[in-house]
């Protein structure tokens, strides 16, 4: 009995931990690592040991959790939040994915003209902050994956999607990012994030989307 209530006062305090406002999301996702470690390593250490097995557990959880929780690097979170100011007014939405890479999601007004795949000025500017840091970032990867709304062929949107993402590798190399670095597709109409049947669904399945993502070894140091 002691032991659940153990493991409930500490996955309490993780989730309030992880909750407070005023903590990165780098800190935030320590925390939340370090409770969830320091639950299992508690219930497993008080099957093993008994209540010093228990504390012990918790101990040792708390610290690996903590690293494994923690794979949102510094380097990262600055990346964002940087990306997060230069966005500000444009209409695209800066977020972190679950698997931990950074993505813009870039609506087709906020960086093309209907039909064409030349990178407007609006988009130039935040793409110039994107690029920033990255020469020196060499094992950062960026993708790029253009997309359409359903009106038109796929003879039209195919191709379309496909040279709006190769418009902004291409401009990201200009900008220094070597190319090899950048993997590009395009999905046409085949993955839409809303209703075709609306104008605004539509608007805002036209768009362009990038990812950065690091290497897990480095995420983690």
């Amino acid at each position: 009995m002691k032991l659940r209530h153990t493991a409930i006062a500490l996955t309490a305090a993780a989730v309030l931990l992880a909750g407070c406002e005023n903590m990165s999301q780098r800190e935030q996702d320590t925390a939340k690592g370090a409770g969830i470690g320091a639950v299992g390593g508690a219930v497993l250490g008080g099957l093993i040991g008994g209540k010093k097995g228990a504390v012990a557990g918790a101990a040792i959880g708390g610290v690996g959790g903590a690293i494994a929780g923690n794979v949102w690097s510094k380097k990262m979170e600055e990346k964002r939040l940087a990306m997060e100011q230069a966005t500000k007014g444009t209409g695209i939405d800066v977020v972190r994915t679950p698997d931990n890479q950074l993505k813009l999601n870039i609506p087709s007004d906020s960086g093309f003209a209907v039909g064409s795949a030349a990178v407007q000025p609006q988009l130039r500017t935040v793409l110039d902050s994107f690029s920033s840091g990255l020469a020196s970032e060499p094992g950062w990867v960026v993708t790029v994956v253009g997309h359409t709304d359903s009106t038109g062929s796929d003879a039209i949107n195919e191709p379309l999607s496909v040279n709006r993402a190769n418009s902004v590798r291409d401009y990201l190399a200009s900008r220094g990012v070597q190319p090899a670095r950048i993997a590009t597709s395009g999905m046409g109409s085949r993955a839409p994030i809303a209703d075709n049947g609306t104008t605004t669904g539509r608007a805002a399945n036209r768009r362009v989307e990038i990812f950065l993502r690091e290497p897990e070894t480095q995420a983690k140091s």
